[in-house]
């Protein structure tokens, strides 16, 4: 990777591999930061470069106010990222990362900037469909706490220590605004194939509203589910891995 790269605060690059034929931007969940995909960098082949997203307000940029509204999330990004597409690329994004990783994609493809070779999306339904639940950024402590023990992702150790949850709450009320203030809007399909997982045990997302992500591309649509709930990529990485090799062999 490049010294711009490894200089850019939204890159954490844990085996950078400059020979490497093509690069996946992996976007995390919310209250998610780049350490997710640190195992992915060794367990892909070298000529895949892991290139995780770091997002204001987590790890090396706690400091940093996060975002709370996506297009400004995506003006942050672009001038970021673009410069790393100097080769074929992919976005893998889970469930928050997977509507970010998507609408980056049409930002830059609408502007004839670039277009990833393919979508991972995960976890998250298809975005023209209406967004159902409780707007959790907007519940007290106490219900918004309530809620993240649902989604099972923020580990039992850290909902139950309040000086962690302190330091985590701001993040993850970011996030879910970023989530539950997005509108859709109607836009051409994306060139790019698409693959989709989820889990056949994820309360939050239904098969129906991750089947629906097809109507987004021209070309070929993949739907994997996989054993597990919302965070079916905690306990399955290995078949996750072994399904993006599958779908970038190809390329």
């Amino acid at each position: 990777m490049s010294s711009h790269a490894q200089l850019n605060p939204w890159i954490i690059c844990p085996q950078p591999t400059p020979q490497a034929r093509l690069r996946l931007f992996c976007f995390p969940y919310a209250g998610g930061g780049a350490a997710i995909f640190r195992a992915w960098a060794f367990q892909l082949p070298p000529e895949i470069e892991v290139c995780p997203i770091q997002l204001p307000g987590r790890e090396n940029r706690f400091s940093q106010a996060p975002f709370t509204r996506m297009l400004a999330l995506i003006h942050a990004l672009s001038p970021a990222l673009l410069p790393l597409c100097d080769r074929p690329f992919a976005f893998w994004g889970h469930s928050m990362g997977a509507l970010v990783s998507f609408e980056l994609a049409r930002y830059w493809h609408y502007r004839g900037l670039a277009c990833p070779q393919h979508l991972f999306l995960s976890s998250h339904q298809a975005p023209h469909l209406p967004r159902q639940g409780v707007k959790m950024h907007l519940l007290p402590e106490a219900e918004f706490i309530a809620e993240l023990r649902r989604y099972n992702g923020t580990p039992a150790a850290i909902l139950q220590e309040p000086e962690l949850l302190e330091l985590l709450l701001p993040v993850l009320r970011a996030d879910f605004a970023v989530l539950e203030t997005y509108t859709y809007r109607a836009g051409p399909p994306l060139p790019c194939a698409i693959s989709v997982f989820g889990g056949d045990r994820d309360a939050k997302v239904s098969q129906k509203q991750l089947s629906a992500w097809q109507i987004h591309t021209q070309a070929q649509f993949k739907l994997r589910l996989l054993a597990g709930d919302h965070f079916y990529l905690k306990t399955q990485q290995t078949k996750i891995l072994q399904a993006v090799r599958e779908d970038l062999q190809c390329l």
